[in-house]
C-alpha cells in the first residue's frame, strides 16, 4: 500500500486518498454526466493498494489517468488530462508573465515592491528575477503545508521570503568600536584600525556596506556619537603636531588639554597656547565636518547587493555630552541641514535623535542646544527622527550618567522602526543584535470572516479564536525558519559573524551559527488594526472609545501570547507594528477579491499600517498621540508615531519640539514628523509650497514631493507602488 507521497518539491508527505477522490470529482463536474462518487472512491482505493510504499505526485496522476481510461467514464479522463496540462501551463505562464514585466521595466507592484530598490537597472532586474524565482522555491520546498496554505490564502505574510534559502538574517546594530579599534577584513581587502576622523567615517561606511551584502534587512550604528568621539581628539592631537612643525614649538603638554566645546573662533587677539589650541580646534572642526559630508555622501552613493541599491542605513546619536561627542553630533546635523550635492535632502542614513531627560531634552540639559538644532534640521530634512529613551519600556536600571559606556544600556532602533532590546538569552542591549526574520498577520481578514455573526460578543470571541490560530501558525513558521537559519556556517557571513554579531567571536569558520543565533529576535507583526476594528464594531480606534478599548485588548492579547512563544520555542519572540510597504496593498487586493468592496475596510487600495489611526482621519496631533501611544509598550519589536504638519517646517522648530513633548507625555517610544518638501529634479530647488507644479527658479515642471514611506525617505515617488501612492494621496494634516 502507498504510505507516502513525494511532492514536486522533493518533500515527503503522508498519502491521502481523499485528494485523489477530490481531483476526480473536479474532472467529473465539467462533463455532462456529472459526479460519480462511487467510481471516484473505487479508483482512489485501487491506486492506494499498489505495492509501492512511496510514489511521486506525477506517478499517482498517471495512475489516475489510466484508471479513468479503463473505466466507463473515458470522457472524465480527457477532462482530467486537460486539467493537468492547464495547471502546468499556468505555472509556466505566471512565471513568464512576471519575467516579461521585469524585462519591460513596467512600473507595477512587482517592480515597485521596495521603493529603495531601482528594479529598472540591470542589477535591479537581476535581483527581481532571482527574487520571484526564489519565492516559488520557498513555497514548494521550504514551507510546511499548513504554513503555505496560510500564506496563499492571505492570512499571513512572510517578509523577505526571497532571502529565505540564503539563511541570511534581517538586521544588526553595529558595534562599530570593534571595527574602529581593530580594523576589518572584507573580501580580499582589509583595513588597519582608525587613527583619525576621516578613517573612522570611512570604516563606518564600509562596515555597513559590507554587512548589507550578508543580510536582507538594514544596517544601523547604535551610538554614532560615542563611537566616533575618540577620533575627534586624535584628529585634534594630529593638528597640534602639525602646528609644532609650523611653529617650531613643543605643544605636547596641550595634547590632552581640556576642551569644553569644539567651536570655530576667530584667532584675532589670541596668543601662545590659547591661539595654538584654538587653531587646532578650528582645523579639527573643519575635518570633522568634511568627514561627516563624506559619510553622508557615501551612504547615498555606495551601492550594495550587486549594485542594486544603496545601504539601508541608520545612525543613532544624541546622548554623548563630551566635547568630542558633541562635535560629531553638531557636524552631522550641519551636514544634514546643508544637504548633499546641489543641496538636496539626503535619503540615508536615517538619523535618530536619542531624547533623554537630563541629557538631551530639557533646557538645563548639556545637549539641549543640539536638541533644538536637531529639531530645526528635522523641520527641513525630515531627519532626525526621535527615539524616546524616557519611555517606560525604553529604560534600563543599569544606565548611569557617569558611565563612559552608558550607550550600551540605551535602546537603539533601525530608522524604519525595528528594535531589539530585551534578551532572554544574553545581555539586555541593542548592540551586536538584530532581527532574524518576521512574519505579519492579516488581522483584517480574520475580522471580515466574523462579520456575519450578529451578536457582538460572539463576533469578537470568534475573532479572538481565529487570531490565536494565526498567531500559532506564525510562530510555527518562524520557528521552522529559525531551524533552517541555524544551519548556516560562520564562513557564510565573513564580516557579520567575525565579531559584529554578539558572541560570534568564538565561532570557528565551519561552525554553524546556532550557538549565537538566539541573540536575535523572531518577530510577529500585524497590519490593519483600524480596518479590523471597523469590521468588528463599525468604528476605528481614533473615533470611538469602545474601539480603542477593543484595540488595546486585541494588541495586548497578541503581545502576551507572543511573549509565551519565547518560553515554548526558547527564542526571543517579539511583537512588531509592521512597516508594510508592498504588503499594504497585497493583503487588501486579496481580501477585495475574496469579499468584495466593504465600506471602510476594503474600499481603498491599502490597509492602515499597524496600530495607526487611518491617514485620512482628521484629528489633532495630541489626539493621535493619546490614541496611538498606549500601543507602543506592547510592540516591543518596533513601532512609530507620525504627525503630518503643514507649512514650511524649516522655520517652525517649535512645531517639531511640540510633537516631541507629546511623545514624552504619552509614553511614545519612537516618532517623526512629516511635512511637505518639494524638489525640482532639474535644478535642485526646494521649498514647502503645497501643490507646486512649476519651479520658480528654472521654471521646470519636473517637480517631485519628497515623502516618508514607512519610516524612510524615497527620492522620488515614481518608485512607490500603487497602494502606497493611494495612501499618500489620502494623508491629511493633523491640526
Amino acid at each position: 500500500m502507498i504510505k507516502r507521497v513525494v511532492k514536486r518539491d522533493g518533500r515527503t508527505v503522508e498519502f491521502n486518498n481523499q485528494k485523489i477522490v477530490a481531483a476526480i470529482l473536479k474532472a467529473m463536474n465539467v462533463t455532462e454526466a456529472g459526479e460519480d462518487i462511487i467510481l471516484a472512491a473505487q479508483i482512489a482505493d485501487q491506486i492506494s493498494k499498489r505495492e509501492h510504499s512511496e510514489m511521486g505526485v506525477e506517478e499517482i496522476q498517471d495512475c489516475v489517468e489510466m484508471a479513468l481510461m479503463e473505466s466507463p467514464r473515458k470522457e472524465v479522463a480527457k477532462a482530467y488530462i486537460a486539467y493537468r496540462n492547464q495547471r502546468n501551463l499556468a505555472r509556466k505562464a505566471k512565471t513568464r508573465e512576471i519575467f516579461q514585466e521585469i524585462i519591460d521595466a513596467q512600473a507595477n507592484d512587482i517592480t515597485r515592491e521596495n521603493a529603495n530598490m531601482n528594479a529598472d537597472t540591470p542589477a535591479g532586474m537581476m535581483m527581481k528575477f532571482a527574487s520571484e524565482s526564489t519565492k516559488t522555491y520557498v513555497d514548494e520546498c521550504l514551507l510546511s503545508e499548513d504554513v503555505r496554505d496560510a500564506v496563499q490564502n492571505g492570512y499571513i505574510h512572510i517578509h523577505d521570503k526571497d532571502y529565505y534559502p540564503t539563511k541570511s538574517l534581517t538586521c544588526i546594530q553595529h558595534p562599530l568600536d570593534k571595527i574602529l579599534e581593530h580594523g576589518l577584513k572584507a573580501g580580499h581587502g582589509e583595513s588597519r584600525p582608525a587613527k583619525r576622523i576621516e578613517t573612522a567615517a570611512v570604516l563606518a561606511c564600509i562596515s555597513m556596506e559590507t554587512v548589507q551584502n550578508e543580510m536582507h534587512g538594514g544596517q544601523a550604528i547604535p551610538a554614532f556619537d560615542f563611537y566616533l568621539a575618540p577620533y575627534v581628539r586624535k584628529t585634534f592631537q594630529e593638528e597640534m603636531k602639525k602646528l609644532e612643525s609650523y611653529d617650531n614649538a613643543d605643544y605636547s603638554h596641550l595634547y590632552d588639554v581640556k576642551i569644553t566645546d569644539y567651536l570655530r573662533r576667530d584667532l584675532t587677539g589670541l596668543k601662545g597656547d590659547e591661539r595654538a589650541v584654538q587653531q587646532a580646534v578650528n582645523m579639527t572642526v573643519g575635518r570633522v565636518h568634511q568627514s561627516m559630508e563624506a559619510f553622508v555622501h557615501n551612504m547615498n552613493t555606495i551601492h550594495s547587493r550587486g549594485g542594486n541599491q544603496v545601504v539601508f542605513s541608520s545612525i543613532n546619536y544624541g546622548t554623548d555630552t563630551s566635547a568630542e561627542g558633541r562635535c560629531i553630533i553638531r557636524e552631522i546635523l550641519n551636514t544634514t541641514y546643508e544637504g548633499v550635492g546641489d543641496g538636496s535632502t539626503a535619503i540615508f542614513p536615517i538619523q535618530i535623535w536619542k531624547k533623554k531627560r537630563g541629557v538631551s531634552y530639557l533646557p538645563k540639559d548639556p545637549n539641549y542646544d543640539l536638541y533644538k538644532f536637531a529639531c530645526k534640521v528635522s523641520g527641513r530634512r525630515f531627519f532626525p527622527n526621535i527615539l524616546n529613551l524616557d519611555a517606560s519600556f525604553n529604560q534600563d536600571d543599569a544606565w548611569k550618567p557617569d558611565d563612559p559606556r552608558r550607550f550600551e544600556h540605551e535602546v537603539a532602533t533601525m530608522g524604519c522602526r525595528t528594535r531589539v532590546y530585551g534578551n532572554k538569552f544574553g545581555p539586555k542591549t541593542s548592540i551586536g543584535r538584530g532581527n532574524l526574520s518576521f512574519t505579519t498577520i492579516n488581522i483584517v481578514r480574520l475580522a471580515i470572516e466574523c462579520m456575519s455573526i450578529k451578536n457582538k460578543d460572539e463576533r469578537i470571541a470568534a475573532f479572538m479564536e481565529k487570531l490565536d490560530w494565526a498567531l500559532d501558525i506564525s510562530a510555527k513558521q518562524l520557528n521552522e525558519r529559525f531551524e533552517f537559519q541555524k544551519t548556516a556556517l560562520k564562513k557564510q557571513f565573513p564580516l557579520l559573524m567575525n565579531g559584529l554579531w554578539l558572541g560570534s567571536d568564538d565561532l570557528e569558520p565551519c561552525d554553524t551559527v546556532e550557538k549565537v543565533l538566539n541573540q536575535g529576535t523572531l518577530s510577529i507583526g500585524f497590519i490593519g488594526l483600524a480596518e479590523c476594528l471597523i469590521a468588528l464594531i463599525g468604528k476605528h480606534h481614533g473615533e470611538s472609545e469602545e474601539a480603542q478599548e477593543l484595540g488595546l485588548r486585541i494588541i495586548s492579547h497578541m503581545a502576551e501570547k507572543i511573549n509565551g512563544f519565547a518560553e515554548t520555542f526558547q527564542h526571543n519572540f517579539t511583537f512588531l507594528g509592521t512597516p508594510a510597504e508592498g504588503l499594504a496593498g497585497r493583503f487588501t487586493k486579496m481580501d477585495k477579491k475574496r469579499f468584495g468592496i466593504i465600506p471602510g475596510i476594503t474600499d481603498k487600495d491599502y490597509y492602515t499600517n499597524s496600530s495607526h489611526i487611518p491617514v485620512y482621519y482628521h484629528c489633532t496631533p495630541e489626539h493621535k498621540a493619546a490614541i496611538e501611544g498606549p500601543y507602543h509598550k506592547y510592540e516591543n519589536a518596533g513601532h512609530i508615531f507620525y504627525v503630518e504638519i503643514d507649512g514650511d517646517a524649516t522655520h517652525n522648530t517649535e512645531a517639531i519640539m511640540n510633537i516631541v513633548d507629546l511623545m514624552d507625555k504619552y509614553d511614545i517610544g519612537y516618532g517623526s514628523v512629516n511635512h511637505n518638501r518639494n524638489r525640482c529634479l532639474d535644478c535642485g530647488y526646494e521649498d514647502a509650497t503645497v501643490g507646486l507644479e512649476e519651479c520658480p527658479q528654472c521654471h521646470s515642471h519636473n517637480i517631485d514631493t519628497l515623502q516618508r514611506i514607512t519610516g524612510y525617505l524615497v527620492g522620488t515617488t515614481n518608485r512607490w507602488n500603487h497602494a502606497k501612492l493611494a495612501e499618500l494621496k489620502d494623508r491629511v494634516i493633523h491640526k
